[in-house]
């Protein structure tokens, strides 16, 4: 192969694959018909020419064969007059008009074999461009279609890299962000309820206590108050009340340290709020 035949083939490819890129599906179509349309046209005046040109040969043979028959006619008036030269003459011109009309039925038969020929392929051409128009619409709808779809196709593909889904994402994550902080600092804001409500509970749980501890120191008491039949004397009344007031000053005692606790308690809690705050 030689260098020249390699050199065209490249070339030819390469044209070729840029005229298969250019070509637009629907421009393509719509000139295909027009071309196809422009074909049925000078069909068309193909077939009138050679319908008219069968008329004028058919008219010629009907003029030949119309003299044929008139100089025939001659030619028996003349031998009925007993002259034979002109009839002779008549039948001379006869034979050549015969001849003639003869000569133009042969060629009136071939042209009508053609135009007949030239009208089957009229139709035939006429029933395309409609069968191709009717493609070329549904063709046309499925190629804008597809065109549509390609492009919707690759927008989408593009979409994750443009600076607008970026941005969109960035306020997600931002907004997600701003919940996480709201709901945190509610949980936050509850805890501290929460825990004032406990405080209130657990002070409600030592006046209790208290409570209880008064009670069975009372109910201590009495019972020793019971235990005694009979008032003592002097001294005993005395070493009696002098129990009861050392028993009173450990009670006193005690309490005064029960509130103490109760009083550091309620420091410490207020000093924690403050620290929050």
């Amino acid at each position: 192969m030689g260098l020249f035949d390699r050199l065209s083939r490249v070339v030819r490819s390469n044209l070729n694959d840029l005229v298969s890129k250019a070509e637009d599906p629907e421009k393509v179509l719509d000139q295909a018909v027009t071309d196809m349309e422009e074909d049925l046209v000078q069909l068309r005046q193909a077939v009138a020419k050679a319908v008219a040109s069968q008329k004028r040969t058919q008219q010629q043979y009907e003029k030949n064969q119309s003299e044929a028959d008139k100089w025939q006619q001659r030619a028996q008036l003349a031998l009925n007059k007993g002259d034979e030269n002109l009839a002779r003459e008549a039948l001379q011109r006869k034979k050549s008009n015969s001849e003639t009309a003869s000569t133009l039925q042969q060629q009136l038969d071939q042209q009508k074999s053609q135009v007949d020929t030239l009208k089957r392929n009229l139709i035939a051409l006429e029933s395309k461009i409609s069968e191709a128009k009717t493609k070329r619409d549904m063709y046309k709808s499925r190629a804008k279609a597809a065109k549509a779809n390609q492009e919707l196709q690759e927008q989408m593909g593009n979409m994750g890299g443009s600076n607008a889904m970026g941005a969109f994402d960035r306020m997600e994550e931002k907004v997600m962000e701003m919940e996480a902080t709201s709901q945190a600092a509610g949980e936050l804001g509850g805890t501290g309820v929460e825990q004032q409500f406990a405080e209130l509970e657990g002070s409600s749980e030592v006046d209790q206590e208290l409570a209880n501890m008064k009670a069975e120191q009372q109910q201590q008491l009495a019972g020793s108050s019971q235990r005694e039949s009979l008032p003592a004397g002097e001294e005993d009344s005395s070493s009696s009340s002098s129990s009861s007031q050392s028993d009173d000053e450990v009670v006193d005692a005690e309490l005064e340290s029960l509130r103490s606790q109760l009083n550091d308690q309620n420091y410490q809690s207020d000093s924690r709020d403050q620290q929050r705050s």
